[in-house]
């Protein structure tokens, strides 16, 4: 069984994804002020080479905005780039996305 992290918030859970992504060897580029950032950039950015990641995260019952939906559709249109939504739900799928 995943040891999936217990979390209160979208910001812990942004910090368990960071954590264990960098621990995996991903190098992450991440928002500390989305106040200046365009609506509905992903939270997270993570490249291994090849591979290139873009990830919003939300709480279990967090709602995804229009403009992040869009983001991350325009995104999943490139070739290579790999789009996510992810939830602490998702944990053993995250583990396994960024083994």
């Amino acid at each position: 069984m995943p040891n999936v992290p217990v979390v209160q918030s979208e910001k812990d859970f942004q910090g368990a994804v960071r954590d264990y992504g960098m621990l995996r060897g991903w190098t992450i580029f991440l928002t500390y002020r989305s106040t200046h950032s365009p609506a509905g950039e992903p939270d997270l950015r993570m490249v291994k080479p090849p591979r290139v990641i873009f990830a919003e995260l939300k709480r279990e019952d967090g709602k995804t905005t229009a403009k992040q939906k869009a983001a991350l559709d325009l995104l999943g249109q490139c070739p290579g780039v790999e789009t996510y939504l992810w939830r602490p739900s998702d944990w053993p799928d995250i583990e396994r996305i960024l083994a």
